[in-house]
């Protein structure tokens, strides 16, 4: 039995990758009956490409459950892994793990999203306040600058620097779900290299305001 509880922390890791892997714009378009996510707008299959597809629900829905798949796995882990020897240590490969999911989903042939719900789902999961402290961000950015794209990213940035100056305040911060939160931080904004592209050109769509071109 003993034997069996070492590789707990390795099933756990692969279980989030596997729920991470569950493409939501996929699978709603399915349901929706609306066209693959993958096949038109940016292809990206995500919330804000099946928004394109003219069905706000269906958006609304895959946004709400790419943030879920990424929220769960570390929540269990958080709240249910210490009886079985998951502590930080696997919550941030369960973190990571959720997030590399979402960008690389085994079951739809690698191609994933840019993962923002997905990254604020799993912060949520390692604590609500730092969820709230990034999604508010994200929201005065997007206000301010009009531009979705940019308050992802550096909404993202901002998420390792809040977890840092937040210990001993409000958490306690673990150095390797502080490297795990980075790397998903980098990953993100690597993600979004077309659009860092676009916004050096000043040709990045704003938010209210269609495409020209």
């Amino acid at each position: 039995m003993e034997s069996l509880a070492s590789f707990y922390p390795l099933l756990a890791t692969l279980a989030a990758y596997a729920v991470g892997s569950l493409s939501f714009a996929v699978i709603v378009s399915r349901v929706w009956g609306l066209n693959d996510p993958r096949t038109y707008g940016s292809k990206n299959p995500g919330a804000t490409n099946v928004l394109r597809s003219g069905s706000k629900a269906a958006a609304i829905v895959t946004l709400l459950l790419d943030a879920l798949k990424g929220w769960l796995p570390v929540v269990l882990v958080r709240y249910y892994g210490k009886p079985y020897g998951l502590e930080d240590g696997t919550l941030a490969l369960v973190a990571l793990a959720a997030f590399v999911g979402h960008l690389y989903p085994v079951f739809f042939r690698f191609i994933g999203g840019k993962g923002v719900a997905t990254a604020l789902g799993v912060i949520v999961g390692i604590n609500p306040l730092l969820g709230l402290a990034v999604g508010a961000s994200f929201g005065i950015l997007v206000f301010f600058s009009r531009y979705v794209s940019l308050a992802s990213m550096v909404a993202a940035v901002f998420a390792p620097v809040y977890y840092v100056f937040g210990d001993g305040v409000a958490w306690r911060m673990d150095n390797r779900v502080l490297l795990s939160m980075t790397v998903m931080t980098s990953l993100l904004v690597w993600r979004h290299y077309e659009n860092i592209k676009r916004l050096l050109k000043g040709t990045e769509s704003k938010l209210g305001k269609k495409k020209t071109g």
